[in-house]
């Protein structure tokens, strides 16, 4: 079931002793994202290369590797090639050799490949022998040593070719990338409170039935930077995950703490909407059928970190199954979060104010929050009690002034 709070204002006279009174004000923010994907949200880097010192000498010391990397389309005309070329040189030798021996020229001459008197004949012998078709009216004779020699030679560069295209063909099938597909991250990412504390979460999820050995999470903050001399470079910051080792076998939400060694950690909401990097996930995995390590990865610009927002529910769990509604994967709900940094936030919490606050300090006293409930609005008769957090927003905002987020939670 969907849930939807109300909003209620410090001043509003129905406010009971049992509801805690927040003031709901949006954050008028004009974002305009700056720089282009560094790993776009298929996984994919969106990164060229250019003048890179011997790039074709590589792909084609690597052959195996660049024909698994290009696509069907150039595979299957690059295989077909390779077949016609491979008859064509062969039947150009077969027509050489019958006209060394005179074979065109005196028909009743002992011949050194039946039933080649042109090149016609030669090039349909040179294929009847690489596909091993063996219509009957061509075939080779012991009279000429040379042509034995280059049907052997055919032969096992015949078996080679196929080798290596039934090779690439199941290397192709059986990519990395495709099973990457079937492992999905949402969406958005979300900030929200847990357990008093500001965290960032994304969620991820397993869309076949059989399902991944162990993996691992991680997450980066990818920042390009701009010096004065107008060199560019780019940093690296990695995010610390709570439990990044985990089984995949339901969709899980990954929780990235915003704590003091956080690059987020003093980052308020409009700062956050203001500012130019990218987050940067991946999940590495490996895979329960195969034995085949995988990566899947994406990444999250500012715009699409929703600050206030909580994934919905979509696990249901009866005494026989672990029910998963994947309809819900990408949904999120509006929950109440302050506006302001985690660094702030852990400072209101203790009831002091920030170092640049103009305000006066005061001493910092420990507070109880209390417990507060949220009626619900679509006519639930069960409230849902926030403990801790939404208290504190209250309190804090109360006294210092800060703006505070009341949001009514609907599926976005």
């Amino acid at each position: 079931m969907n849930k939807e709070y109300t909003e209620v204002s410090p001043s509003d006279p129905s406010v009971n002793a049992n509801t805690t009174t927040l003031s709901a004000v949006k954050a008028e923010i004009d974002y305009k994202h700056k720089k282009c994907r560094y790993v776009r949200k298929d996984g994919k880097c969106n990164v060229l290369f250019r003048h890179v010192p011997e790039e074709w000498l590589m792909y084609v010391t690597d052959i195996f590797t660049t024909l698994v990397e290009i696509r069907w389309r150039v595979m299957f005309l690059i295989f077909a090639l390779s077949y016609i070329f491979s008859w064509l040189f062969f039947g150009i030798i077969y027509w050489v050799i019958a006209m060394a021996n005179g074979d065109m020229k005196d028909p009743t001459n002992a011949p050194c490949v039946y039933e080649v008197r042109d090149f016609t004949g030669a090039f349909l012998f040179s294929l009847e022998t690489q596909t091993t078709i063996g219509y009957g009216f061509r075939g080779m004779s012991e009279n000429c040593m040379v042509a034995i020699i280059v049907v052997t030679v055919q032969d096992v560069i015949s078996c080679f070719i196929d080798t290596f295209v039934i090779g690439i063909a199941v290397a192709k099938m059986a990519s990395a990338r495709k099973r990457a597909q079937t492992v999905g991250f949402s969406n958005c990412a979300v900030i929200n409170l847990q357990n008093g504390q500001l965290c960032l979460s994304w969620r991820i999820g397993d869309f076949r039935r059989h399902h991944m050995v162990e993996g691992k999470a991680r997450a980066q903050i990818f920042r390009p930077n701009m010096h004065a001399t107008g060199r560019e470079d780019v940093n690296y910051k990695d995010l610390e995950i709570k439990q990044s080792d985990l089984i995949l076998a339901i969709p899980t939400t990954i929780f990235h703490v915003i704590e003091p060694s956080s690059p987020l950690y003093r980052m308020s909401l409009e700062e956050l909407r203001k500012d130019d990097f990218e987050l940067v996930v991946s999940f590495t995995y490996t895979d329960d059928s195969t034995g085949i390590l995988h990566q899947t990865r994406t990444s999250y610009t500012p715009d699409e970190i929703h600050w206030g927002h909580l994934f919905q529910e979509m696990l249901n769990v009866n005494r026989r199954y672990y029910k998963v509604d994947y309809s819900m994967f990408h949904h999120t709900a509006k929950v109440l979060v302050p506006e302001v940094s985690a660094e702030e936030y852990e400072q209101m919490k203790l009831g002091c104010y920030p170092r640049h606050s103009p305000r006066p300090k005061r001493p910092c006293i420990n507070r109880k929050p209390p417990t507060v409930t949220v009626e619900l609005v679509n006519g639930t008769p069960e409230p849902e009690e926030h403990v801790a957090t939404v208290a504190t927003i209250a309190a804090v905002c109360e006294d210092h002034g800060h703006l505070c987020l009341t949001r009514n939670p609907v599926l976005t």
